[in-house]
């Protein structure tokens, strides 16, 4: 099994101090062990997951929201495939956010992302999220401009307001019965280069590499300061920040799957009891099948 709370150490929660640099992108979290230990770590949580999962679903009381971030190449896809490989597919909805369309960018900026939130009983996973914009506009301002957004909105307080608003609304959610847990794939821009030379030389790979990935990694460090400030503002205990070391794609998988379990073991998950109405109701349908 993970070692108990192996995730917390790269858990941020309501820390305005937070640097980014103190987070090593090839850090293993001490645990001295080698991949091949690390997959065989990871199904075994996954095994844990399911069960956790099946419990969520049967209570049908809470709701469990994860969001990941980072950088092209960072593991998103990866995480979810291989954390969530073995829970039911009905218990989970995946969804991904990219340019927003002509009919998202006529509402909020999270309108999108509120439509898709999971119902209770379920996990709902943001392939990226309404975080996106405070990255990618805050780097390109031009989009910002393109958004519909009036003139007297788009002032130098919108990024305080925005994280604001979004942290009020994490807090609403977890009023509400829904665990958010946000991770951002912290990975290096060494370790980037080479995921994208792969997908290059790789035929399976090739077709996700894309000219824009090459001019987005040359603002590298306005996206690096744009994350710092995005996680300073937005973590709480209500909704903590994951800072996940992320060039080791099995790592990252383990920190992410330990911090979904220490979560939902602490939500005391059961499987509903049986009432006397349906203690009688099981012993009637028991003797007309006896029967049949």
């Amino acid at each position: 099994m993970i070692p108990k709370q192996l995730s917390k150490q790269f858990r941020v929660d309501n820390s305005k101090a937070f640097h980014l640099s103190a987070f090593k992108p090839d850090d293993t979290g001490g645990l001295g062990i080698k991949k091949d230990d690390g997959k065989e770590l990871l199904a075994a949580s996954v095994e844990q997951l399911r069960d956790l999962q099946e419990r969520l679903y049967a209570q049908d009381r809470w709701a469990v929201l994860i969001i990941l971030q980072g950088m092209d190449t960072a593991g998103k896809d990866g995480v979810i495939e291989h954390v969530m490989s073995g829970v039911n597919p009905q218990g989970v909805s995946v969804f991904s956010f990219k340019a927003p369309s002509a009919e998202e960018l006529d509402h909020d900026f999270m309108w999108r992302t509120t439509m898709r939130l999971p119902e209770r009983g379920r996990i709902g996973i943001f392939n990226r999220s309404y975080y996106e914009e405070l990255l990618v506009p805050r780097v390109h301002p031009e989009i910002l401009a393109r958004q519909k957004l009036h003139p007297k909105l788009i002032t130098r307080d919108i990024w305080k307001q925005r994280f604001a608003d979004i942290s009020a609304f994490e807090k609403y959610l977890a009023h509400n019965g829904t665990i958010v847990l946000k991770f951002f794939l912290n990975i290096s821009k060494n370790e980037q280069r080479d995921r994208l030379l792969a997908r290059l030389d790789l035929p399976e790979k090739r077709w996700k590499f894309s000219l824009g990935d090459i001019a987005e990694r040359k603002l590298w460090l306005r996206y690096m300061a744009a994350y710092q400030d995005m996680i300073r503002n937005t973590a709480s205990s209500a909704a903590p920040w994951h800072i996940v070391p992320a060039d080791r794609k099995w790592f990252a998988r383990l920190v992410v799957a330990s911090a979904l379990i220490e979560r939902m073991k602490s939500l005391n998950l059961k499987f509903p009891k049986a009432d006397r109405a349906m203690l009688l109701q099981t012993k009637q349908i028991r003797k007309a099948l006896s029967k049949d």
